[in-house]
């Protein structure tokens, strides 16, 4: 009956103990701008972000293929993916730390007495004693700390909010993933545009080699045409190993980014193919939509939380810990009567334990805590900054390259017409040879210009919407989803 009231008693403290040391987590707030501080550029508005899988604005069957390959095999994506796994162990670590341990054993040992043990050998012992004997032993033994000021509490309250971390984490790293592929496969695209335009260029000048070494050949010109028109033909030429290059090396990239040797993509993606044109209009939302969108800003966001209960897992420690144990089994000399009622034994009771002396390393390790905390909070207000920064730039960006797109446009149609101009006066003798190798280095020059630019275009909306924190919601696998509590709540 004793046993029974001491369990209860011991059962109702735990349940009565609601509360928990340390600090209660309460997410930061952050003031948010009304609007962008940059003027939104014709395509732009602010309407909700539509980012879920904004690489199929880009209408490009490749590159939606690559971007596909890229989440189900990158190798970046499958640590960020480990890491989930184990922070998601680490909460049922955490949480089993809640609950009673019971360990079951048993053992037969062959033991033999002392002679002259102290308490014997001052009884008279008769001649016959046996000092060895057989020991049979079975049971178990239970151990339960109940956590009466939530220190146990707080270690799950951060693992989970660790579990939350990493899954962000790995949103992160896929909205990552989703940038680069796009970046480089808008490099090559871009790579093999200009070599496209230098060959051309190339084929142009070759004709205008050949044509003034015609005509000093007959006498009609000097020979510093000549050498000025293979000057700048072996210039162009100069250039195309250059941009070879930057293709081979963007195929790579792409490779690896798809857990794939280097070159495994050469075959696929040699074929010249046009830049991915951008879409009309492109929304961007509101500044307050990003906090919530962003999943680098929600990673920081449960470190802090994380952080914020380690503080009580620490000063849980300046408080006693009470713990309930207790042991039952069967224990015998003989076989026989291993399992008898007589052979039986058992105990429970509470234990209490309380550290009064550490030479300040409870308080040392609070200090840890809460400088910890105090750095997670900076970086978390680093991180929101950061967001904001990032989507102005982008803005600025992608809406200042369109405006020079344009007007690269007008310069590339003024010297075509310039060369056909100059080509014509030359060929009737009306000017010098150099007014055509300014046209066409001119020409060249505002074509490949021209061709960077949209190349650019291209690249600063991928940036952009890789700061508007968009792509995990469609690329992500919806088992990945299974634990992801709402990261506002408070604690």
């Amino acid at each position: 009956m004793k046993t029974r009231q001491l369990l209860m008693m011991t059962l109702v403290a735990a349940l009565a103990a609601g509360c928990a040391v340390g600090p209660n987590y309460q997410r930061s707030t952050v003031n948010s701008p009304a609007q962008w501080s940059e003027p939104l550029a014709v395509t732009e508005t602010n309407t909700p972000a539509a980012a879920t899988a904004w690489w199929k604005n880009f209408h490009d069957a490749e590159l939606d293929a690559l971007i596909g390959h890229a989440v189900a095999s990158n190798l970046d994506l499958q640590i960020a993916q480990a890491r989930v796994r184990e922070a998601r162990a680490q909460f049922g670590i955490a949480a089993a730390d809640l609950w009673p341990t019971v360990d079951d054993s048993s053992s037969y040992s062959r033991a033999r007495q002392s002679q002259h043990q102290p308490l014997l050998g001052s009884l008279p012992i008769p001649p016959n004693l046996p000092y060895q004997d057989n020991v049979y032993q079975a049971g178990f033994d239970a151990s339960w700390e109940i956590d009466v000021f939530g220190g146990r509490r707080r270690a799950k309250e951060s693992a989970k909010a660790g579990v939350e971390a990493s899954e962000f984490g790995r949103r992160d790293t896929l909205v990552i993933l989703l940038g680069e592929v796009a970046r480089n496969y808008v490099d090559v695209r871009g790579y093999q545009q200009r070599l496209e335009i230098a060959h051309e260029n190339i084929a142009a000048q070759t004709q205008a080699l050949a044509i003034t070494q015609d005509r000093f050949a007959k006498g009609l010109t000097s020979d510093l045409d000549v050498q000025q028109a293979s000057t700048l033909l072996a210039i162009t030429t100069a250039e195309v190993p250059t941009l070879e290059t930057g293709v081979r090396v963007s195929i790579h990239r792409l490779g690896v980014l798809l857990g794939l040797p280097p070159g495994a993509l050469l075959a696929e993606l040699t074929t010249p193919a046009p830049i991915p044109t951008t879409p009309p209009e492109v929304p961007v939302g509101l500044p307050s939509d990003l906090l919530l969108r962003r999943p680098d800003v929600q990673r920081a966001e449960r470190q802090l939380a994380v952080a914020t209960a380690n503080i009580g897992v620490a000063k849980a420690d300046l408080f006693p810990k009470f713990f309930l144990t207790g042991a039952a089994g069967y224990q015998s000399i003989n076989a026989s009567d291993w399992f008898t009622g007589g052979s039986s034994f058992w105990s429970v009771g509470p234990t209490v334990q309380w550290r009064i002396f550490d030479a300040g390393r409870i308080r040392a390790n609070i200090k840890v805590q809460d400088a910890r905390q105090e750095q997670a909070l900076a970086a978390y207000e680093q991180t929101v900054l950061t967001a904001f920064e990032d989507v102005e730039n982008g803005l600025v960006s992608y809406a200042n390259e369109q405006i020079r797109r344009r007007s690269l446009e007008n310069a590339v149609t003024s010297s075509r017409k310039s060369l056909a101009l100059a080509n014509k006066l030359y060929a009737n003798g009306l000017t010098d040879f150099l007014h055509v190798l300014d046209a066409e280095r001119s020409l060249y020059q505002a074509q490949d210009t021209l061709a960077l630019s949209e190349r650019t275009v291209s690249v600063n909306l991928i940036s952009l919407y890789k700061s508007l924190g968009g792509g995990w919601e469609t690329a992500e696998k919806p088992s990945s989803l299974a634990f992801a509590p709402a990261a506002n709540s408070s604690r």
